[in-house]
């Protein structure tokens, strides 16, 4: 990327760096980025598509940087834009930075492999990482992680450098799926993995093949991690995302069982329709959108999310919860699931029903989703009647975003163009 530094000196209002620059040459951005927040910026981080939304949300009027704006959300409500100091996100490195030590890993002489874009927290962090903590990094190509044979070839991990990964769920399966893949994460010391709950089945594939899986919590708000479990408690059979790292404290809220933090790392506030505001904390706590508890061995355990709980029959239904029982039980009787996701329509008599869409595997023939859905049907049967799915309908075009998350926006728009029959 060669150009002039776009951004004066001092404290400035927000400014984007082309989307179409952090993809092709993260890289070359990064190093404006460098130079952009020592001169105390404030730079915005859009994704593809996204960059008149940003535009619109930026608000004049906004703490001082150095600080960045990236994009949060998208799942469950619609997309919010946070601000995030430097020193914030450097109390998050640091923080990960003692955990690893506490793993026997010096930071300074690890490699730090960054898989996600510039734009994604998780793909901010690795970067900033490595420029507060030292070691090496390298940039990995969006289309190497779809293409295995290609990651190890362009990629081979040294022998003498630990190598730390983080991961999504999709990103993860995508690998596994091809024995270049797993051969090359066998490479890895340390494997985070967050941005979506991890199945069942692909933590269990990982603790076969002994991969050094970290599942791990945190959100933009957060600056990405703020609780992870050790590899070593992961492959003693260990769930959940292990517990708070050292620059976090996390508790449960009693009253409505969303998880909470309080960290320096938390963001500065959230840009909206050209208004700044500070993020919402009760002395100090933020409340994330996430329900939680605390697992038998002290750990974090997600529940689903606050605003997707739903009230059937009387009875507080989760649907993600359903969705991991009925993908694990249809695993284990063998049926080619690919994806199931469960969303919720209004009920006369219930209040709310679930209804299931469902996808097979992509190996499977055309006419494998609507026969899927009979035994699927027999499976839930086995399920509480406020959790069995009242419609079952064939979705073969059925996928998460390209970073493991649900759209559900978009699958309920889906929905209620099939009216019920269809």
């Amino acid at each position: 990327m060669n150009q002039a530094n776009p951004w004066p000196k001092g404290p400035v209002r927000p400014l984007a760096l082309p989307a179409a620059a952090l993809a092709a040459d993260p890289a070359g951005a990064a190093a404006l980025l460098d130079e952009a927040l020592g001169d105390g910026a404030v730079i915005a981080l859009p994704a593809p598509g996204e960059e008149e939304a940003l535009a619109a949300a930026l608000a004049p009027q906004a703490p001082p940087g150095p600080a960045v704006v990236i994009g949060s959300g998208g799942s469950a409500g619609g997309r919010r834009w946070v601000q995030l100091g430097v020193a914030g996100l450097e109390t998050a490195a640091d923080g990960l930075g003692q955990w690893l030590l506490a793993q026997g890993l010096d930071p300074a002489t690890c490699l730090w492999l960054d898989p996600l874009p510039l734009h994604h927290v998780s793909g901010l962090m690795p970067w900033l990482r490595a420029r507060r903590l030292g070691g090496r990094l390298r940039w990995l190509a969006p289309a190497l992680l779809r293409d295995p044979a290609a990651l190890a070839a362009a990629c081979p991990l040294p022998a003498d450098q630990p190598a730390l990964l983080s991961l999504v769920p999709t990103q993860l399966r995508r690998l596994l799926e091809h024995r270049a893949g797993e051969d090359w994460l066998r490479g890895c010391r340390v494997i985070w993995v967050g941005g979506a709950a991890l199945p069942q089945d692909l933590a269990e594939c990982c603790r076969r093949l002994e991969l050094p899986l970290s599942p791990c919590y945190g959100s933009s708000e957060t600056s990405a991690m703020v609780t992870a479990l050790t590899p070593q408690r992961f492959l003693a059979g260990e769930s959940g995302c292990g517990a708070s790292l050292p620059h976090a404290q996390l508790r449960i809220d009693p009253a409505s069982g969303a998880v909470q933090v309080r960290a320096a790392s938390l963001a500065l506030g959230e840009h909206a329709a050209g208004h700044f505001q500070p993020l919402p904390l009760d002395e100090g706590w933020w409340s994330s959108g996430d329900l939680g508890r605390w697992g038998e061995a002290g750990g974090l355990e997600l529940l689903g999310r606050c605003d997707g709980a739903i009230n059937s029959g009387g009875e507080t239904v989760f649907p993600e919860q359903v969705e991991r029982r009925l993908m694990a039980a249809a695993r284990d009787a063998g049926l080619p699931l690919r994806h199931l996701l469960l969303l919720a329509e209004p009920d006369s008599l219930w209040g709310e029903r679930l209804v299931a869409l469902v996808r097979a595997e992509r190996s499977a023939p055309h006419a494998t989703h609507a026969a899927l859905i009979p035994p699927l049907v027999a499976l839930a049967a086995a399920l509480p009647p406020s959790q069995r799915p009242r419609r079952w309908l064939a979705c073969p075009e059925l996928a998460p975003s390209p970073l493991g998350k649900w759209q559900r926006g978009r699958w309920r728009d889906w929905l209620q163009q099939r009216p019920v029959g269809s």
